[in-house]
């Protein structure tokens, strides 16, 4: 039907590729030669080690959801009345961290009561804390008495002003970190001063 069908287009002429896109596919094909000969003769290695990656990946996120598994699990838990600390550890903490205050150094004596104090809690309770726990996340977990609780979130927030609002602390905060900790970890010593050195 010559009023709808057209008469066909001429095909244009074949082209050859410029010169320089010749050149750059002959240099891949060069650069990648010695590759594609390893994977060709030896592709039942590379499926091997495809295989041993693919098993290493999985047990890793089979391990990533088992630790979070384990902090929920945690994190559900009912408050328990009390957190047993090591009297002598946190003695020496104690001493540790006035020595610091003594010398001025207020930002890393609080830095020090709250590392310490994750110690704390990771030796009574380590299933409670997984690597990737942070300090809030820590000083939200109902099973920490609330003593505790109170305690190490205010370390946490002396030390969190310290680090990110970039404000020094002062002998005031210093104080006030080390009465929240010795509340806590000494409450079975009574009549202790809970005053430090200034």
């Amino acid at each position: 039907m010559g009023d709808i069908q057209y008469a066909p287009l001429p095909v244009p002429p074949k082209e050859d590729p410029p010169e320089w896109l010749v050149e750059l596919l002959k240099f891949f094909a060069r650069l990648f030669e010695p590759l594609g000969r390893l994977m060709g003769g030896n592709w039942s290695w590379i499926e091997g080690l495809l295989a041993v990656l693919g098993v290493a990946g999985a047990m890793w996120i089979l391990w990533t959801l088992f630790q979070r598994w384990q902090l929920a699990r945690a994190l559900t838990r009912p408050a328990e009345e009390h957190l047993v600390i090591d009297h002598a550890a946190a003695l020496a903490l104690l001493a540790d961290a006035d020595a610091l205050a003594a010398a001025g150094r207020f930002d890393e004596a609080v830095h020090l009561l709250l590392q310490r104090s994750v110690h704390h809690i990771a030796a009574a309770r380590p299933d409670w804390l997984s690597p990737s726990s942070t300090a809030r996340e820590i000083g939200l977990i109902p099973g920490l008495p609330a003593a505790a609780r109170q305690a190490f979130t205010l370390i946490a927030r002396e030390v969190e002003r310290s680090l990110y609002a970039l404000r020094a602390l002062a002998a005031d905060d210093w104080q006030r970190a080390r009465a929240a900790y010795a509340a806590f970890a000494l409450e079975q010593v009574e009549g202790r001063k809970l005053g430090g050195a200034s």
